[in-house]
């Protein structure tokens, strides 16, 4: 060998870097999408640490219900029950609602098998909390054989629907109430009395 210079690589040899000065090693460049991948990993790890960890607003408060929250009342300034015909009379009661949602009305019934009751509006109707809702009431006489001449604890029977549930109960409305009752019924059964004895 002659001449001075750097020595040239023989047949199947190789230098021990070849690439490019500006070329990172490869193993380098594998590792570039394994490290993006466990960016983006923790990336949403941290993302749902802290949606899981955020704060909440406070659960509303679960809905009543309604018999705890209805009031079915003979207002004080109710006049005596009137007249409705032969064997009916008619008067008027408060439904109203403390709070929550609305509440339906699905049945008004009484315990007496000799009266029936029909209301206005019919049911069902929907009071609001705050609205108090003046339902009229007409009660017939059917059989006076089978009505008491002195109720001593009538009620109401009312069947109440909410969101949270269906419920019958029965409104005692006072002693008020009884004794206007009782007066109506007395006056529906004399009428029949009078008419028996006429004919």
């Amino acid at each position: 060998m002659t001449g001075v210079g750097p020595v040239e690589p023989g047949d199947g040899t190789r230098t021990w870097d070849s690439r490019p000065l500006d070329e990172p090693p490869r193993h380098l460049g594998a590792l570039r999408p394994l490290r993006l991948t466990l960016a983006a990993l923790l990336l949403l790890a941290g993302g749902g640490y802290l949606y899981a960890t955020r704060p909440r607003p406070p659960a509303p408060p679960p809905v009543p219900y309604p018999i705890q929250v209805v009031a079915v009342t003979y207002p004080a300034d109710q006049p005596a029950p009137r007249p409705a015909g032969t064997h009916a009379f008619r008067f008027s009661v408060l439904v109203s609602v403390r709070s929550g949602p609305p509440v339906s009305v699905t049945r008004v019934s009484q315990p007496y098998a000799g009266l029936t009751v029909t209301s206005s509006p019919p049911p069902p109707f929907r009071t609001r909390a705050g609205s108090p809702r003046k339902i009229t009431i007409t009660m017939h006489v059917t059989e006076c054989g089978k009505v008491p001449r002195n109720a001593g604890f009538p009620f109401l029977d009312v069947t109440l629907r909410n969101a949270q549930a269906i419920q019958d109960h029965s409104f005692i409305l006072g002693e008020r109430y009884a004794r206007d009752l009782s007066e109506a019924l007395q006056v529906a059964c004399s009428n029949e009395s009078g008419h028996h004895q006429n004919r």
